[in-house]
């Protein structure tokens, strides 16, 4: 695991911005099309913001969530709408995002459908990716309905995951989705996070999930 320490969070995220934008432009020297994906949660808005701000060729680069909570753009609680007013503007206002979530009342009506224009973008290009305080990444938790599922190395590209306290049913990318990212920047805030992805680092997946992010990942933190 990598570790790079930030004086504040305004540094941190106008560095990682800049640490993206060099790793997509990297991609796209080399690739007609990349791929990004990103967290959805307030912890990201102002690396997106400064992100969104970058010039680069975004007609060239699909942007995807790394999870999304299943319901309609039109709820408070929506990573994509919440995608479109922070990343999605500006010169990012030009890239292409893939959706996550379907107009029909469960996940798994729309599950194949959405996987099979997923698995087209792949591999991911470059990741942003963050974790809770109970060491879940993604929609990965610990305790969900679907874990061993999500962790497992044949596990498909997408699943739907319902977990304890989560109001609402989720989709996720699998843990080898996730883990074959080409570059993987992990953010995180406050010294509880920091405490967690210590202790992340001597528990199995299955207890940690983002366990499986950990050999690969460049972690980014301020307190």
């Amino acid at each position: 695991m990598n570790w790079t320490d930030y004086p504040d969070r305004e540094i941190l995220a106008l560095d990682l911005a800049e640490t993206l934008a060099d790793a997509l432009n990297a991609a796209l020297r080399n690739k007609d099309r990349v791929t990004l994906a990103v967290p959805g949660g307030t912890s990201p808005g102002p690396v997106f913001d400064a992100l969104s701000q970058v010039h680069l060729p975004w007609d060239r680069v699909t942007v995807m969530l790394t999870d999304e909570r299943w319901v309609p753009e039109s709820s408070d609680r929506s990573n994509t709408a919440l995608l479109r007013r922070t990343l999605l503007t500006g010169q990012a206002a030009a890239a292409t995002l893939l959706p996550f979530y379907a107009d029909t009342d469960t996940p798994e009506e729309s599950l194949d459908a959405l996987s099979a224009r997923i698995a087209e973008a792949l591999p991911i290009d470059v990741m942003l990716i963050g974790m809770g305080a109970d060491m879940h990444t993604a929609s990965i938790f610990p305790g969900a309905d679907r874990l061993d599922d999500a962790l497992s190395d044949d596990a498909p590209v997408l699943l739907p995951m319902r977990a304890p306290g989560a109001p609402e049913p989720r989709v996720t990318l699998t843990a080898p989705v996730l883990r074959d990212a080409m570059d993987i920047h992990l953010l995180i805030m406050g010294p509880d996070k920091k405490a967690a992805i210590e202790t992340a680092r001597r528990l199995p997946p299955s207890e940690a999930p983002v366990a499986v992010l950990l050999d690969a990942a460049q972690v980014h933190y301020a307190d």
